[in-house]
């Protein structure tokens, strides 16, 4: 018995050894790692990142570095990512010579480093990420990471000799044709390189010669960029972002995605998911080649899908990046063989033959008739016809603000909608082109498959009805089965959204509150998905009475309008009082407008008419008046669009319009957002809010806290805002029309349009007047701000 438990002991000792010696982080000289064991591999001293051979195919392996406790594997580094080897006899050697060699299975070399020195001792993971060769004194004679792939970690840097180059397919490791890296004039940029073009897309090309206007210089001779552990990357052309999470602490990747964005991810590590902390790119279809040669990016609602036109179908149905080609034979036949098909609201980027302004359409489809290389013209009418004429089709998009339309050249015979194509002789027409999305067998392709449609379509409506009749004769005869009762419970959910939850339930959507999203003076914000996979924030309020969140309830489950956060429903149980709001994915507007990832002026702009429509909504169109006491960037939170929703109605005070009640003067909301009547005693009205908005409009002109205190010369403390006030009233009043550069954004370089600016300081400096009965009420501001909406960039 006794020699049992000592055997027992010892086989337990043993295993402990092997599992201690494969968390090794050191790689000694004469050792190999090797494809055949999954246990075989390096880990960094604090478990971070852990360094082997990893399988992503039936039988392909690379050599890697991946993030050791994410839920799923993520790959930040790989040796040999355009050449995986097997998966069985395939090693890394640690020679004596210095160098660290990967073989094939044949003992072909398929990647090695560049060292040659014997003075190479060891080769060490660090908690950085950083796979180093090291000699016996700890100099560093190479790392990986001075060869980047689609990952820069925290602490590694990016020079000119080094780039971001996206993989080919999500999941893949294979280089795709999306980079980022500094360009001949020192600037960082973002490129599609494919196999037939090469575009710079980012920063947007329309302004690309003037590096200025995005803050940034082409003065410098580093090209040097680090992303550090705050979170933060600093680039030597004056380029700066951070993460919306900014600080030490979190686990995260600057990643360039097989999409073409640049990203932040942040480690939750609670639940080892990642999350998206910042991007460079808003509008996927800014990216170019995304859709391949003639493809065109759609943006929708939901998400942006490549689409071919008529008359062209895909080159891989599986793989839009492969883009689509022409159903008909392209030659170069005399001009009247060809029309042309119009595409509105659609234009391809670049490849322009020529340029031609002011111009009419006639004459600009005769130049693309007669010249062969022309696949097609853009014609814009912006006050004047401008006419460009495209010697290939790439980089498509189809937006409903862009001014005009694409003409693709077609063969007459050929054409596929014959009333939608516009012939040579033809002036352009007000169609709606229909582009498909999705599968090319979609396209009709003659006369005689639309027949067929319509007799499909007839035959399938016959059907439907008998198949109506049949289930109403079973409802009918066969009582209240288990179909209508999940009729009438489907129809209870879509005529319900706003109920009651219990806390159990909202106990198991946080996951026993366990992700934080946000926090204020009425409480903590939790994200959560209910058991019908909506995404909720939940909020949990502090000490409220149950006759005022009952009261805040009973108002805000009525109120309904795109620019304010929706509310789906509320808990009160005991002590315990939560809303159940949608949730919005985007950041809120502090995080978008105080930071490196700041706001354009046509954002801004959208931003200031829609937080005015949400407030005017609250105080002149709600069943009941709506004061919400607490305006401030930190409320307004952004869609993916861009679309402001106000949010943390917890502040606010509801009454109903035309009680007695109209006015209290119980404190409220944020120090520098808060309007004077607040200090003074004196009744509280809607007008808090309208001084609170022009603090923010003002912000979104200037960029910068207008809320905080400062000291004067006289070392007396006044206010940012008071500053800016004074100082822009007396521009106005000499009536320098030139220096609303000085009052504006300067890191907007210029691109603003000086109409839009004027009238939004205008109506900011009118909203934060002292006296309130001068400010101006919000239905009113939404006019004046809707008539400039539209004014075009100076």
């Amino acid at each position: 018995m006794m020699i049992t438990k000592v055997f027992v002991f010892l086989l337990l000792l043993f295993c402990s050894l092997i599992k201690s010696s494969s968390s090794k982080n050191t790689f000694s000289i004469g050792s190999s790692l090797s494809s055949d064991d999954d246990s075989d591999f390096i880990t960094s001293p604090d478990n971070t990142f852990t360094c082997g051979f990893y399988g992503f195919e039936s039988n392909a392996y690379w050599f890697a570095i991946w993030f050791t406790n994410t839920e799923e594997r993520t790959v930040v580094w790989t040796a040999n990512r355009n050449t995986p080897v097997n998966g069985r006899g395939s090693k890394v050697t640690f020679q004596g010579n210095g160098r660290m060699v990967l073989t094939d299975v044949d003992g072909m070399v398929v990647w090695e480093t560049n060292t040659t020195s014997t003075n190479v001792n060891r080769a060490v993971l660090l908690d950085s990420g950083n796979l180093v060769l090291e000699n016996e004194e700890g100099k560093i004679l190479w790392q990986s990471f001075d060869y980047p792939t689609d990952t820069l970690l925290p602490s590694q840097t990016l020079t000119k000799t080094k780039s971001l180059i996206s993989g080919l397919r999500k999941g893949t490791f294979e280089s795709g044709y999306f980079g980022l890296s500094y360009n001949s004039i020192n600037v960082i940029t973002m490129i599609y390189d494919g196999p037939e073009i090469s575009s710079v897309y980012w920063p947007s090309p329309d302004t690309s010669f003037n590096v200025w206007a995005f803050g940034r210089t082409s003065y410098n001779s580093s090209r040097i960029a680090i992303f550090n552990n705050l979170g933060m990357f600093n680039s030597s052309d004056r380029w700066q972002f951070s993460a919306s999470d900014m600080g030490l602490g979190i686990k995260r990747r600057l990643t360039m995605d097989h999409d073409g964005n640049l990203r932040i991810y942040s480690l939750n590590e609670s639940t080892r998911l990642w999350s998206i902390t910042w991007q460079a790119i808003a509008k996927p279809c800014d990216v170019h080649g995304i859709c391949g040669r003639n493809g065109i990016c759609v943006h929708g609602e939901e998400k942006s899908e490549c689409s071919c036109p008529v008359d062209y179908e895909w080159n891989n149905p599986s793989d839009f990046t492969r883009g689509c080609k022409p159903t008909f034979k392209k030659t170069c036949e005399n001009s009247t063989g060809f029309g042309f098909l119009e595409l509105p609201y659609t234009d391809y980027y670049g490849f322009d033959l020529n340029f031609s302004s002011p111009i009419s359409f006639e004459a600009c489809r005769d130049i693309c008739l007669k010249d062969c290389s022309c696949e097609g013209f853009s014609y814009r009418v912006t006050g004047e016809g401008w006419c460009y004429c495209k010697s290939a089709l790439f980089n498509g998009f189809q937006s409903p603000n862009f001014p005009g339309a694409i003409y693709l050249k077609v063969p007459i015979g050929m054409a596929t909608l014959e009333s939608k194509s516009i012939l040579a002789s033809s002036k352009p027409t007000c169609v709606d082109t229909t582009i498909m999305v999705g599968s090319p067998s979609m396209y009709a392709s003659s006369k005689k498959k639309v027949i067929w449609v319509y007799l499909y379509s007839f035959a399938s409506a016959v059907g439907a009805v008998e198949a109506l009749v049949i289930l109403l004769w079973w409802l009918l005869f066969n009582g209240k089965n288990e179909l209508l009762v999940n009729l009438e419970h489907g129809y209870r959910i879509m005529s319900n959204q706003f109920r009651g939850f219990s806390y159990q339930e909202l106990m198991k959507a946080t996951q026993d509150f366990k992700v934080e999203i946000g926090r204020g003076g009425s409480g903590a914000v939790y994200k959560g998905i209910l058991e019908d996979e909506r995404v909720v924030a939940v909020k949990r309020l502090g000490d409220v009475s149950g006759g005022e969140f009952s009261t805040e309830v009973s108002t805000i489950g009525q109120i309904n309008h795109m620019n304010l956060v929706r509310m789906w429903g509320f808990c009160s149980e005991k002590k315990h009082r939560l809303i159940v709001y949608e949730y919005v994915e985007n950041l809120s507007l502090d995080k978008r407008l105080f930071s490196s990832s700041f706001l354009q002026w046509k954002e801004r702009f959208k931003v200031a008419i829609g937080i005015a429509k949400g407030l005017a909504y609250l105080h002149h169109e709600c069943l009941e008046w709506v004061i919400h006491c607490d305006v401030k960037p930190e409320n307004i939170l952004l869609d993916g669009e861009f679309e402001p929703k106000i949010a943390d109605f917890g502040l606010a005070k509801l009454f109903e319009r035309g009680g007695q009640n109209s006015e209290f003067t119980r404190i409220r909301g944020t120090k520098g957002y808060m309007a004077p009547e607040w200090a003074h005693n004196l009744p509280i009205t809607a007008k808090v809010d309208v001084y609170s908005f022009g603090v923010v409009l003002l912000e979104l002109a200037k960029g910068i806290r207008l809320s905080s205190m400062i000291m004067n010369e006289g070392e007396e403390e006044e206010s940012e805002l008071m500053r800016f006030v004074k100082v822009t009233k007396r521009i106005i009043q000499e009536g320098n029309e030139l220096c609303i550069e000085e009052i504006i954004d300067p890191r907007l370089g210029g691109l603003f349009s000086r109409y839009q600016a004027t009238k939004l300081i205008e109506i900011g400096l009118s909203c934060v007047e002292e006296d309130r009965n001068k400010r101006p009420t919000m239905d009113s501001v939404v006019q004046d701000l809707n008539d400039c909406e539209y004014e075009e960039m100076c």
